[in-house]
């Protein structure tokens, strides 16, 4: 017994064995589990599923189907593996946040973006998409090679149609042995009009599309549950080599809530991220106080959308805690491209217009075997039917030899011999019904073979012309991208490390607005140069209540723009940086782009084209210090920000102006005194000094406003009371800084303190606000010219214990103007901020300042410089 134990013991050499069966099982992974194919875009269990499905009969049309049913059908026709990986793939290719566009019409409970995994089968239901019938689309006519299943008792597709891109247009992913592909989604449109290029290359220039080309089309991935790219380098990278990292980055927002708190709104999340396991993470670096500031977490998504909403304490930066979390959480996220595919059944790593290319070749194949079987098919009729013509025109001797036969057999012989026939015209004319000799049906036989007569002459001409045959697959992609074709969901952001981003955006004037509470938005001048409905001017943008648009300025889209504040800081943004919005949009709150502190406001908008030598920027603050320092000084600034001025603890930044060396600047105080002076007559400091004293300021009074000379033809003084009036600027006269100034303004119980001024002319606009909230917007022109040791008129009446907050000029048009006067009133102050005003050197004007007035230049304290 033990001997023929023996008998059946066979000595191997473990090391071959182990490598067969190795290779064998890798390659049945690669080439028939885990890659999809370069074709259709799917792997072998989601074209099973799909064509399962179609089996069924369960189409978009049809009653959704138990997806039990639809997995045992599978299971045991085509893919002999367990149910759960089957009806995992089927779940997945349902939902619409890891499908960009499913192919699955589930119904019932199929998970969700918090990681919730979808009920039982026995509980779930489905049907086929209307977009899945795009891919299997045709099947039926020979398009594809079918193949044996397992047990060879049913076929099966090796391939689907895919009448459109799907390889790029949904994605894959899948870890196969020692490989992996990872596949982004992308948008429908922009595949197919990239396809459509490559198409149009060849039939109207005969020649192949560069990567540039495409690159133009396609601006990259386009993810289902939206988020932001960051850059466009890893997508080039990408699309050029086949491998690369996109980085992608939540959908925030900054929101200011009624206590003077901010909450951060997450409203996307990249690719793939567990919401649910977000947010844990969140919740887990508040409590190991990784990230300091944040008081209150809470999930508010529900069935229209996402919404997290993180609160944070009064003196924290919304900005600092918000790169934090991009820092330590998967609200950034790097998405590692490889676009590896089978290409006749071996792994490949393809470009995209690789990719683009072996679609339309599957495509041309599709088209050539779908046209030749309706060829086939049309010819087989068109025999018939030449039959039949043949047997009316001469039905009574065809009636005869009928009737005259035997049987069947012998009366299709005769035919056959008298009419020269074919054994299938014969037997049609056999088969044919009495109803066929009216003329009626006659007329119909005659139509529908001149019909398959064109459509003969059709098919063969598409056969025998590659350009007509692309053609045909253009004209059914354009039908499939304008019937299922979505706007993108990703959008293409910046990175401030890729460098190559700026050489992609036009450099092109531009249109940038800021409200008074802080929304700033960039429009295009299009804008403002092809709207001429509803009234003229610069109309339509919603803003919040008690809100309006207090800065206008046209710049380049490469412009830098500064942005002072009344803490002394300093930030930049290039204007391209700034969204673009619609003119009616409101646009995106500042603290959204600059990292601003608790109680910290943008002062003053300086527009940069470069640092030019001789040119300064002016500054002043409310305790009559003043500033001049060239903008040289300024050329490098950090994200967070740099100190503009030193100020000291009870004193802040009130304005900011460009200069050229040349000007007079005006400074007006609560109390009614004004001073002017010449830029000349303040020396330049370093960026990191106080300044100099510009006005000597009585006890309790502050200075509310400094104006630039070049400004407008009169200075517009308003009252806490609401009183007003406007001065010839002429009318003061220049003197030397650091004086108490003249009187500008007679202060009286009536009046109030003087809360405002400006440089204005005849057809400029204000708005008054006061501390209620109310608003009143006033013509120039309508406003009294008075000499300066006057109170003015009444501008706004006010009920008791209201007062003006402030004022401002509007920078508007008004209703005599043109949106294309306004365009060119831009246009001309952008051309005159950009010409270089000849300064005087310092060493021919006489200075007279004491070493008390000039403050700590030279020890140039860095206080405030780091937040």
């Amino acid at each position: 017994m033990d001997e023929k134990i023996f008998d059946k013991v066979h000595e191997v050499d473990l090391k071959k064995t182990m490598e067969t069966s190795y290779i064998d099982y890798a390659m049945s992974v690669i080439a028939a589990r885990a890659l999809p194919d370069v074709r259709d875009g799917l792997k072998p269990v989601q074209r099973r599923i799909l064509y399962a499905m179609i089996e069924l009969n369960n189409g978009p049309d049809k009653p959704h189907r138990k997806c039990a049913r639809i997995v045992g059908d599978t299971m045991g026709k085509y893919h002999p593996h367990g149910d759960s990986s089957i009806y995992e793939a089927l779940v997945k290719l349902a939902q619409d946040f890891s499908t960009r566009y499913p192919l699955i019409d589930g119904h019932g409970n199929f998970g969700s973006v918090d990681g919730d995994g979808a009920a039982a089968m026995r509980y779930t239901e489905a049907r086929l998409s209307k977009i899945s019938m795009e891919m299997l689309s045709d099947i039926n006519k020979d398009t594809v090679d079918f193949t044996p299943n397992f047990d060879e008792t049913e076929k099966e597709p090796r391939v689907l149609p895919s009448r459109y891109p799907n390889l790029l247009v949904n994605g894959t992913s899948g870890i196969a042995v020692g490989m992996a592909t990872n596949i982004p989604p992308h948008n429908l449109r922009e595949i197919s009009n990239a396809v459509l290029k490559l198409i149009d290359n060849r039939i109207d220039e005969d020649r192949d599309t560069s990567m540039e080309e495409l690159l133009e089309i396609v601006k990259g991935p386009d993810f289902p549950t939206g988020a932001t790219i960051l850059g466009t380098r890893g997508i080039e990278e990408a699309y050029r080599t086949g491998r690369g990292k996109i980085k992608v980055r939540a959908v925030t927002d900054i929101e200011a809530m009624p206590n003077g708190k901010n909450r951060i709104i997450v409203t996307e999340l990249p690719y793939m991220v567990n919401k649910a396991r977000l947010i844990e993470k969140i919740a887990e670096l508040i409590k190991d106080k990784k990230i300091d500031g944040i008081t209150e977490l809470r999930d508010e998504s529900d069935r229209t959308g996402m919404r997290i909403c993180i609160e944070l304490r009064r003196d924290v930066n919304a900005n600092v805690i918000l790169n934090q979390l991009y820092k330590h959480t998967q609200m950034q996220d790097t998405f590692g491209v490889i676009m590896l595919a089978l290409v006749n059944n071996e792994p490949r790593v393809l470009n995209l217009h690789e990719m683009l290319k072996y679609y339309i070749q599957h495509q041309e194949e599709v088209v050539t075997r779908r046209t030749q079987y309706d060829l086939n098919k049309a010819e087989e009729r068109a025999h018939i039917l030449q039959g039949l013509l043949i047997a009316l025109d001469n039905i009574d001797e065809v009636i005869n030899i009928i009737r005259s036969s035997q049987n069947g057999s012998i009366a299709k012989t005769r035919l056959i011999e008298r009419f020269a026939l074919s054994d299938a015209q014969a037997q049609a004319i056999i088969d044919m019904r009495l109803r066929a000799l009216t003329g009626l049906e006659r007329e119909k036989l005659e139509n529908e073979f001149a019909e398959l007569t064109a459509k003969i002459a059709e098919y063969k001409a598409i056969l025998a012309d590659i350009k007509k045959l692309l053609g045909v697959i253009k004209d059914e992609l354009i039908i499939i991208r304008d019937k299922y074709g979505d706007d993108r969901r990703t959008d293409i952001g910046f990175d401030e490390y890729d460098i190559s981003m700026e050489d992609l955006i036009p450099n092109e004037n531009t249109v940038i607005a800021m409200t008074r509470l802080g929304y700033i938005k960039r429009m295009t001048v299009d804008n403002f140069k092809s709207q001429h409905r509803g009234g003229k001017g610069i109309k339509g943008m919603h803003t919040i209540d008690e809100d309006f648009i207090e800065e206008l300025l046209m710049t380049s889209t490469h412009h830098y723009i500064m942005f002072f504040t009344n803490k002394g800081r300093v930030y930049r943004l290039k204007a391209y940086e700034i969204p673009e919005s619609g003119r009616t949009a409101r646009g995106t709150a500042i603290i959204n782009l600059l990292q601003l502190v608790p109680e910290e406001r943008i002062t003053a908008i300086i527009p940069l084209k470069e640092y030019q030598e001789n040119k300064f920027l002016f500054m002043a603050t409310r305790k009559g210090i003043v500033k001049k320092t060239p903008i040289k000084d300024y050329e490098n600034i950090r994200k967070s920000g740099l100190q503009a001025i030193n100020l000291r603890e009870d004193d802040e930044l009130i304005e900011v102006k460009a200069t050229n060396n040349q000007k007079d600047i005006i400074l007006v105080t609560k109390h009614g005194q004004c001073i002017r002076f010449n830029e000349r007559d303040v020396r330049a400091t370093g960026r990191t000094s106080m300044g100099v004293i510009g006005m000597n300021l009585e006890d309790n009074d502050e200075i509310i406003g400094m104006q630039i000379n070049t400004q407008g033809e009169y200075l517009l003084f308003v009252s806490e009371y609401g009183m007003g009036k406007r001065t010839m600027i002429d009318e003061f006269s220049v003197q030397r800084r650091g004086g108490k100034g003249v009187k500008c303004y007679k202060i009286t119980e009536k009046t109030g303190y003087v809360v405002g001024v400006k440089a204005v002319s005849d057809d400029n606009e204000i708005m008054i606000i006061t501390t209620e909230g109310i608003i009143i917007r006033l013509m120039i022109n309508d406003i009294s010219n008075l000499g300066r040791i006057t109170s003015g008129v009444k501008l706004i009446n006010m009920d008791n214990d209201i007062k003006v907050a402030s004022i401002a000029k509007v920078k508007e048009s008004n209703e005599q103007k043109s949106d294309e006067e306004v365009i060119k009133q831009l246009e001309q102050e952008l051309e005159e901020s950009e010409i270089a005003g000849e300064s005087i050197p310092e060493e021919d004007y006489d200075f007279e300042e004491t070493d008390d007035e000039i403050l700590n230049e030279d020890e140039k304290s860095d206080e405030g410089e780091n937040i």
